[in-house]
C-alpha cells in the first residue's frame, strides 16, 4: 500500500502538514514498506503498515516540528 503521490495520503497528514513535510512522509513510508515487509525484520509486533507510519511520522519530526499554533513549521 505505498503511496504514488500526496493525494493518497491519509487525511491525518495531508490536512496538517506542508507539502514538504507530506514528501518526507511518503517517501519514508514507501522505504520502511519495503523494509519491514518481513515481519522478523520489525523490532515490534506491530504489523507493517503500522511500522511504515511510526517511520513516516519518525522522518517529517526530524525537519518538523509543531508550535505553538499547532502548525508544523520547518525547524
Amino acid at each position: 500500500m505505498p503511496y504514488s503521490n500526496r493525494s493518497e495520503l491519509p487525511s491525518s497528514v495531508k490536512d496538517n502538514l506542508p507539502k514538504h513535510a507530506q514528501d518526507i512522509y511518503k517517501e519514508a513510508f514507501n522505504s520502511a514498506w519495503d523494509t519491514y515487509k518481513n515481519s522478523e525484520d520489525r523490532d515490534s509486533d506491530d504489523d507493517r503498515e503500522t511500522v511504515a507510519h511510526k517511520v513516516a511520522w519518525s522522518a517529517v519530526k526530524n525537519t518538523y516540528h509543531k508550535n505553538a499554533n499547532g502548525d508544523w513549521v520547518k525547524d
